[in-house]
């Protein structure tokens, strides 16, 4: 594979020679926010959706961004054409910035731009489905994506425990949340049903809730229970790095026939043709 280039702090350079100040307080204090997402036919997919989500990711812990989300945009494509990868993803992230005491940040946050190749998960994901399993976890500021993964972690190795690819935050009330990456939905018959409170608000979610209503279906945004998953006809994953992967399991629990439902191939066939055709 051909060497990868990054950006980090003003310069353009490998990402194997790439460092960062170890006074920064994304290093420190695990203080910074991010986003991601990818690209189809080369080119960055809803980019200033996952821009703007940035911003106010950086809003909501304070965090200015170290410059304008223009200049953010084009660093973005310069780093993406310095690197020869036919699909890529695409990892942009705001870091605290030096801090002299190691609590406050004294001058400008700092910015990374990383491009890794997509990564293509087994074609029996998309055609039989995956189980996720639930984890007692409510996430600090869900509506914002920080680089606090530590729950997240801790999270995805008890789904690899249990052979599961992704594992659901359930929170006091026992409502189901999200993934440690994904958004989740499922189908009551033609109704889509998806959490609406507590969660990070998914580019892809959103763009799936828009091919939902425009392929004919009911979206209802609302908490959902394991009450309501257990009557469920379907469920799927939505994520820039999955696209729409469906569940047949959580937890011991089979969802409808085990394996892809009509409704979710149709919402995934909508998805593909549109990302393929479709951009900015």
């Amino acid at each position: 594979m051909p060497e990868l280039i990054c950006y980090v702090n003003g310069d353009f350079l490998s990402t194997a020679a790439a460092r960062l100040p170890v006074q920064d307080l994304a290093i420190l204090r695990g203080y910074g926010v991010f986003d991601f997402l990818r690209t189809y036919q080369g080119r960055p997919f809803r980019l200033r959706d996952h821009l703007r989500r940035l911003e106010r990711s950086a809003q909501a812990i304070y965090l200015t961004l170290p410059t304008s989300l223009e200049t953010i945009e084009a660093i973005v494509y310069e780093t993406l054409a310095r690197n020869a990868l036919p699909e890529a993803n695409l990892r942009i992230v705001v870091t605290g910035g030096v801090s002299s005491d190691g609590l406050s940040p004294d001058n400008q946050a700092g910015l990374i731009v990383l491009v890794t190749p997509v990564r293509e998960y087994p074609t029996t994901y998309y055609s039989l489905g995956v189980k996720v399993i639930t984890t007692a976890v409510e996430r600090y500021l869900p509506q914002a994506k920080t680089i606090n993964y530590i729950p997240a972690i801790m999270a995805l190795k008890q789904a690899q425990a249990a052979q599961a690819v992704e594992a659901l935050y359930v929170n006091r009330q026992q409502h189901i949340l999200e993934g440690t990456t994904t958004n989740f939905f499922i189908f009551h018959g033609d109704q889509l049903l998806t959490p609406l409170e507590d969660i990070l608000p998914g580019v892809t979610r959103d763009f799936v809730i828009e091919l939902a209503r425009d392929s004919g279906f009911a979206v209802v945004e609302r908490a959902l229970t394991l009450a309501d998953v257990r009557q469920a006809d379907e469920a799927f994953l939505t994520a820039s790095n999955k696209e729409i992967m469906p569940v047949h399991h959580l937890d011991d629990l089979q969802i409808g026939p085990g394996h892809c439902g009509p409704h979710t191939q149709t919402l995934m066939t909508a998805f593909h043709q549109a990302t393929r055709t479709q951009h900015e």
